[in-house]
């Protein structure tokens, strides 16, 4: 199969660029792979790297003169080349792909990953599902249930977790771990606790929130407790409000850290308590590692951690139960957290493994070739979503 996948992000693009990427090194093999992305993004350079693959400038601009242009060459370009899929993972690059595609007989089948929870109602993601959407991939059941109940479910809607490199990010031993927290905290007493996250120091996120949880336990059951936050180094104003909640001295940001292994090697628990959330890389990653996770009830968040076994969940934005989870941590001591560390790395094992992910891409891919090739129609069935789909 001769696919091209798109992507819009200029800068660091999160949780996309690992998602592409990982198709990118996986598949290389096994289909002919071209990406089209903007040249000044990380996906652009680490791409790059990638023998066996061709990426170019890709480039999907709303102003109107340079829109025409810009869609005028991806059409000349799809005819030239022939592709049998173009994959897309934004909004406007689906945009530009639907117009390039418009009143083309031949045209490539077209694959939209929602990698966002945001809502489907406007008068745009119409007409991309119908005009130029032939399947649409969900990171998670959530995300699947809202394509599902949008214009999106005239197509074959599937579900395809996240694939992480489970013999990359697995356990370290006692010995790494404190090696680890030294890097970042200096000595600590055996008894304190870090939690950790690698999802990004936006508000968003929701790390604050745990920063103003420890701010109202008793003093000293808050000393026991250190965080670190990887990602770009916060804004100026929301440092201001850690120093509000008197926590600055316990929060540790690594930085934008090339390996996040020995951030989460350092930690007990894996955290992300955003407030909008489709999937998430960092807690998979984490349960990886074989920590439990503390998770908001956000989007497709809660799919991934089953409570009392592999860490906990809740509300979206309550510091009063974020406070009752850190009560329970301490309480229940790092014999017990590493019990549903344990059952954290099964549980990523078992949904988050990288060659069901690859696995579950082709099968998407063939399956989009063949129907579009057979002039099918859609099923019922194929609108159910599943772990397994």
């Amino acid at each position: 199969m001769k696919i091209l996948l798109t992507d819009i992000h200029h800068g660091n693009g999160g949780g996309h660029a690992t998602y592409l990427l990982n198709i990118l090194h996986g598949l290389r093999d096994k289909c002919d792979l071209t990406l089209a992305a903007p040249a000044t993004g990380r996906l652009f350079k680490l791409a790059s790297e990638v023998e066996g693959v061709r990426v170019l400038p890709g480039l999907y601009t709303s102003r109107p003169f340079t829109l025409i242009k810009e869609v005028k060459q991806l059409r000349a370009f799809l005819k030239r080349e022939r592709f049998d899929i173009v994959h897309a993972n934004g909004s406007a690059d689906h945009r530009h792909v639907m117009l390039a595609c418009l009143g083309w007989t031949e045209r490539p089948a077209i694959v939209w990953t929602k990698h966002n929870t945001n809502g489907l109602d406007s008068v745009g993601n119409k007409l991309r599902a119908r005009f130029g959407t032939d399947l649409a991939i969900a990171v998670s059941d959530y995300v699947a249930g809202q394509l599902q109940d949008s214009s999106y479910s005239r197509s074959l809607v599937k579900t395809v977790r996240h694939g992480i490199d489970l013999t990359r990010f697995t356990s370290v031993s006692k010995e790494e771990a404190l090696t680890y927290k030294r890097r970042w905290f200096g000595s600590l007493p055996q008894d304190t606790v870090v939690l950790g996250s690698v999802g990004g120091t936006d508000y968003a996120k929701g790390w604050l929130l745990l920063a103003e949880a420890l701010s109202l336990l008793e003093p000293d059951l808050r000393r026991r407790f250190r965080v670190l936050v990887a990602g770009d180094p916060p804004s100026e104003t929301l440092l201001g409000k850690l120093k509000e909640f008197g926590v600055q001295d316990q929060v540790v940001f690594p930085g934008l850290v090339k390996d996040i292994r020995p951030v989460l090697g350092a930690c007990d628990v894996g955290f992300v308590l955003s407030f909008a959330e489709s999937a998430s890389y960092a807690i998979y990653e984490s349960m990886g590692m074989g920590l439990p996770g503390l998770v908001s009830d956000a989007g497709g968040l809660p799919e991934s951690i089953r409570p009392g076994l592999d860490g906990w969940i809740v509300p979206v934005g309550d510091v009063s139960a974020i406070v009752q989870c850190l009560r329970e941590i301490h309480r229940d001591g790092k014999e017990v957290l590493a019990q549903k560390g344990a059952s954290a790395r099964r549980r990523a094992e078992q949904l988050f493994a990288m060659p069901s992910f690859l696995e579950r891409t082709e099968r998407v891919y063939r399956t989009i070739v063949e129907r579009r090739a057979s002039g099918y129609s859609v099923p019922a069935d194929v609108l159910t979503p599943s772990p397994d789909s």
